[in-house]
């Protein structure tokens, strides 16, 4: 089938033409149809199979077709609104919006934080017929009056999952309060848990439901392994596939901000161009970084998962698990960076002995078994003995006797930590609840320059180093931007064996207490 059947307008179809499209992908194939009809739908595709063109195009279609309530001499009104995830994601959007719609009299813009409000003010006010946004930064302008939902026709919630872990529903909620109640509603998810299924339920109206692969599965194109090898030996082994196979572009994932900017640096000393991407870079840097690695300046970008679902480069080759994630789905997320759009594509995991049970998590959720390599001159220590592994994002099982089992900090149900990883969480952000912790200043402190307003609860990054008794917790960031980053520390001895606790930020902090519940004391922790 090729797109001239899915009753697309000659406008429409030839910016595809333009584009060097022919043929729809599958999930293209039943959405844009769907789209078109007018009616509600849910939809769940892997990554990376063009799901974004699948409600572009219908929605660029129904908006050129129906006359604009917009009046002469009045503001433009805004007819369609997308929620997107991470500020990457909605860039990505609203291109495709251009791309597709350059031979219509549509308009769009971007709105994220991490930039000034003053000049997405002014774009607000001359008026646009569709708007891309984040809920944080679209929240702070509906607030000060910038934007009028009053006149939205088309509302697309997408990589609704990914919204869910990052904790935004409650601001995707706020949203779907403020929308007219008549207007057609699009959810699309790579996965499906029971709380999307919740959330489709209530924003959705009998919908068209399309699935046009297995929930959680990983596109066949994608070549998959997995190089055992110990935890201190991963940047050598990393930095030798690279010059030894003479990788020019490469997508690389870190559990943590500390340790993207870590092997940035190790990889520098090796001779290798690499770049970092996560949520302490300003807006200007992330962008800046995005672009010189599409452009072929550096080999290498090492990003956290914030980056995941907002990195769309045509014919990406390569993407290494350099730390394997500790929520399986996110691997298939990850991976579906490659092998995007017909294209072949490349997957490595460096699994050490502390990632184990994360690897048998990731092969129970995918049905299959990755194939496993053991490169000669890395490896990996027989005897070597797991240590813990510190997550992020409020996810997975919690400190002993903190959370019960099957609960995260934020409430609601997580999953179980892996058998074989020792994995300590921090709590999900409460914003507006945790209060700033006692005598403590409000601005980020210790050289960290503000995050602005904006983007709302994402998860900070933390690190963690096993103490011998004593711990003390920090935490660090601002209320409403990337969120607080957690560093727990051998403690100075303080007379008693307990914990302290001390909070820098913004009042999206986390409690001093509720922070030194997450690393009680357990002893000596081997190394």
């Amino acid at each position: 089938m090729s797109f001239s059947k899915l009753g697309l307008s000659e406008a429409l179809l030839r910016a595809v033409a333009d584009h060097g499209y022919t043929i729809p992908t599958p999930i293209q194939a039943q959405a844009i149809p769907a789209v078109l009809a007018g009616g509600d739908l849910l939809a769940g595709a892997q990554t990376g199979t063009g799901k974004t063109a699948g409600f572009v195009l219908p929605m660029l279609q129904r908006l050129s077709t129906r006359p604009s309530p917009h009046a002469g001499g009045g503001r433009k009104p805004l007819r369609a609104l997308i929620l997107t995830p991470t500020r990457e994601l909605a860039a990505q959007v609203e291109a495709s919006i251009r791309t597709y719609g350059k031979y219509l009299q549509l308009t769009s813009m971007v709105l994220f934080g991490g930039v000034g409000l003053a000049p997405q003010t002014a774009q607000l006010k001359r008026g646009i017929d569709i708007l891309v946004a984040t809920p944080g930064r679209l929240l702070d302008h509906h607030g000060q009056g910038n934007v009028d939902f009053s006149r939205i026709e088309i509302f697309v919630l997408d990589e609704a999952d990914r919204m869910l872990d990052m904790g935004f529903i409650p601001d995707v909620k706020r949203v779907l309060a403020l929308l007219p109640k008549q207007r057609q509603n699009l959810l699309f998810s790579a996965t499906f848990s029971a709380e999307i299924k919740a959330l489709a339920d209530r924003l959705l109206n009998r919908p068209r439901i399309i699935e046009v692969t297995p929930p959680n599965s990983t596109v066949d194109a994608i070549a998959q392994r997995v190089h055992p090898v110990n935890r201190e030996d991963k940047s050598k082994l990393l930095a030798w596939l690279v010059g030894h196979h003479r990788w020019r572009q490469v997508l690389v994932f870190t559990r943590t901000k500390h340790g993207a900017d870590k092997l940035v640096r190790s990889l520098h000393s090796d001779g290798i161009g690499a770049v970092a991407l996560h949520g302490n870079k300003s807006q200007n840097a992330r962008t800046r970084a995005l672009a010189d690695f599409k452009a072929g300046e550096v080999e290498v970008m090492v990003a956290t998962d914030i980056a995941a679902r907002g990195i769309d480069i045509d014919q990406l080759p390569h993407v290494v698990n350099y730390d394997l994630p500790n929520v399986p789905e996110d691997y298939v997320h990850r991976i579906g960076r490659t092998g995007r759009a017909g294209n072949d594509g490349e997957a490595i995991s460096l699994v050490c002995v502390d990632e184990h049970g994360f690897l048998r998590d990731i092969e129970r959720l995918i049905k299959r078994t990755i194939p496993q390599q053991v490169m000669p001159g890395f490896e990996p220590d027989p005897n070597a003995v797991a240590q813990t592994v510190f997550t992020q994002r409020g996810r997975g099982q919690g400190a002993r006797g903190a959370v019960p089992p099957g609960q995260s900090h934020g409430g609601r149900s997580a999953p179980r930590a892996p058998q074989g990883a020792a994995v300590v969480p921090h709590a999900r952000r409460q914003r507006q609840q945790a209060p700033r912790a006692q005598g403590q200043p409000g601005a980020a402190g210790h050289g960290k320059a503000p995050v602005p307003a904006g983007d709302r609860g994402r998860a900070g990054t933390h690190a963690a180093q096993p103490g011998n008794g004593n711990v003390r917790a920090t935490a660090s960031g601002s209320g409403r931007g990337d969120g607080p980053a957690l560093v727990a520390t051998p403690a100075h001895a303080n007379g008693n064996g307990s914990p302290q606790g001390r909070h820098h930020g913004g009042s999206g902090g986390i409690r001093a207490s509720a922070t030194a519940a997450l690393f009680q004391p357990r002893g000596k922790t081997k190394h």
